[in-house]
């Protein structure tokens, strides 16, 4: 890959350039510990190297009107540059591990789909003939914008997803402005096997150019655990730790760097004890990641023998691969809005029961939990405003307006064609169907209703369905629903509490705000009855329920989870070795007891110590 073809580069350069050392006249420099967040769990020992580039500076400027047609060709070969650029990215994907592959095409696939006709494009150009001004400022006022509007939006289930997005939106413009402005994109050809990559900033594409069997480990000091970057080290492999502040000043080219992926800490030319403890300690991981690998294999019960259900959460297609590898048996949360977001229409029956099927079949017989369209939140989908169902002045709060099944049964014709889609493709293998939002019976009697007249009119039709038709169930993730758990069970097949949005309703704590995130607590004690009441209501009609969300995925929370009577977790599908690995060593005489004991408390500090300070005595 030639210099103008390779991924954006990071904002700013990392460490300074090599420089001679003569080892008689240098004293040799004390150890600095820094600390970070991790990312990849692991340890990487080896020399610092840093990748630089120069920066891409947008000079603002206005332009006369005769101007605008050749403006909007320069940005019109920019994006035809920027896209050639990506294919081969994409292409080059195949000497990737298949689990990196996964996780990147579909970022890239996203940015080929923005560089298309999408709104950022169509925002750019109305920009250049509106406004008159130049390709790159376009670019750059367009693509702020947009991302301001997503990260404006109250957050609901995922804020780390809005994150990503408004990041996606940035980054496409980064690309554009280099190809604008001929700037050279970073490259990694000069990576020496074994060393640590140390840089200010890494982003996605980056990441995809690294080759991790020659990589020993990643430390940036910008960067989160939420961000496409870390999927992407994740995928790979890599020990990482992102967001060091101060790293890249620390460090200088050939300086030994110890990495720390667990503990998220960084050691600059670590001391002969503390080396020869990393040392032992990349021996123990090893020998961990053994033991997960084998845990794939075995079964999910109690050390007494009880069985608890793991399954994974699925955002997108391509994280099939992970979920295959996790030892996940099905999965517990399928999420539709990928088959809406980055659309200027709505995805048809067909579209979606070919989405659907593939899914299914994928899953060789494991029971597949579709939740239909949860719009809402940060859920910005632009199908539905150019289709008219939805208001593009969107609610002030959308948390708290027309979002889940409120606007479905608004817009009933749209869950229909979503009910018989899912119908079609039920018979490639097990499936229930999950309502989002649910707060009032009466929202689930009609969502029953319209589920049963879609059915009748596909049988009409002579379309094979599945007997007896799929289970409906709901979601509980509002203290409204939880509280109304008897009577829900009367009428839901099944129940999914999601915790992450339980927290935040009872709390009224937005954890993507900095003011208050340091409230939003799933152990608080009024969340934690509420789950309890919501899996009682369950058990009593001896109904399935299952936890989804952050707290289903924390082994730590193993014990008081199933000291509640839960026995189905969903989680994302790198969480679920570590959680089999928890169930396994639990006993469930035990954990009902010290689920008793936590129940008791009524103060979250204590609540906090019993949970994650104590195994179940």
């Amino acid at each position: 890959m030639s210099t103008s073809e390779q991924a954006p580069p990071s904002v700013a350069p990392a460490p300074r350039p090599p420089r001679a050392r003569r080892a008689s006249a240098e004293p040799a420099r004390a150890e600095r510990r820094l600390a970070g967040i991790p990312v990849c769990p692991g340890i990487a020992i080896g020399p610092a190297f840093g990748a630089a580039e120069p920066p891409a500076e947008v000079e603002r400027r206005v332009i006369g009107a005769d101007d605008v047609a050749a403006e909007t060709a320069r940005l019109d070969a920019a994006i035809a540059q920027s896209r050639k650029q990506l294919a081969k990215l994409r292409a080059r994907l195949a000497v990737l591990p298949e689990d990196s592959q996964a996780e990147i095409a579909p970022l890239i696939d996203a940015y080929l789909q923005m560089l298309g006709a999408s709104r950022l494009v169509r925002g750019m150009r109305r920009r250049i003939a509106d406004a008159l001004v130049s390709a790159e400022t376009a670019v750059a006022d367009e693509a702020e914008a947009i991302a301001g509007a997503i990260l404006a939006l109250p957050s609901d289930d995922d804020p780390a997803g809005r994150r990503r997005r408004a990041e996606e939106v940035r980054e496409i413009a980064r690309r554009l402005i280099r190809n604008l402005t001929r700037a050279p994109f970073r490259s990694f050809a000069g990576l020496p096997e074994g060393a640590v990559l140390v840089c200010e900033y890494l982003r996605p594409a980056d990441a995809a150019l690294l080759d991790p069997s020659r990589l020993a480990g990643v430390a940036t000091d910008e960067g989160g655990a939420e961000g496409h970057t870390a999927i992407m080290l994740r995928a790979l492999g890599v020990p990482a730790v992102l967001g060091v502040p101060g790293l890249a000043q620390a460090v200088r080219h050939g300086d030994t760097v110890l990495v720390d992926g667990a503990e998220g800490s960084v050691v600059v030319n670590p001391a002969p004890a503390t080396l020869a403890s990393a040392r032992r300690a990349v021996t123990a991981f090893a020998r961990e990641q053994q033991k997960l690998a084998r845990l794939r294999r075995l079964p999910a019960e109690t050390a007494d023998g009880e069985a608890v259900e793991l399954q994974a959460n699925l955002e997108l297609p391509a994280e099939l691969p992970l979920i295959a590898q996790s030892g996940a048996a099905g999965i517990g949360l399928l999420r539709t809005e990928f088959l809406f977001i980055n659309r200027e229409t709505l995805p048809d029956e067909a579209a979606q029961v070919d989405a659907y099927r593939a899914i299914i079949e994928a899953m060789a017989g494991d029971a597949v939990t579709i939740r239909v369209l949860d719009w809402g939140g940060e859920k910005d989908i632009e199908s539905l405003q150019s289709e008219g169902l939805v208001s593009p002045a969107a609610d002030a709060n959308p948390a708290l307006g027309l979002r889940g099944i409120r606007l479905l049964l608004r817009q009933s014709a749209l869950l229909e064609v979503q009910f018989a889609a899912i119908l079609r493709a039920a018979v490639a293998g097990p499936v229930r169907v999950l309502l989002p939002m649910v707060t009032t019976v009466a929202e689930v009697r009609a969502a029953r209703e319209i589920y049963e007249r879609v059915a009748r009119r596909l049988r009409r039709r002579g379309e094979k369905l599945p007997e007896p038709l799929p289970p409906l169930g709901i979601m509980i993730e509002t203290p409204g629903a939880a509280l109304s758990a008897d009577a829900l069970a009367l009428e839901a097949d099944f129940f999914s509490i999601g915790t992450n949005d339980l927290a935040m309703y009872t709390l009224a704590v937005d954890r993507a705000e900095t003011e208050v995130s340091h409230l939003y607590d799933p152990l608080h004690p009024a969340v934690l009855r509420l789950v309890q009441f919501a899996t009682e209501a369950a058990l009593r009609m001896r109904m399935p329920v299952s936890v989804c969300g952050e707290m289903a995925g924390n082994p730590r929370l193993v014990p008081l989870l199933l000291g509640l009577g839960l026995r189905s977790f969903s989680m994302n599908a790198s969480a679920v070795p570590r959680v089999k690995q928890a169930v396994r060593a639990a006993k469930s005489d035990d954990c009902v007891r010290f689920a008793r004991r936590v129940m008791e408390q009524s103060d979250p500090t204590r609540i906090q110590e019993l949970v994650l300070g104590t195994a179940p005595p």
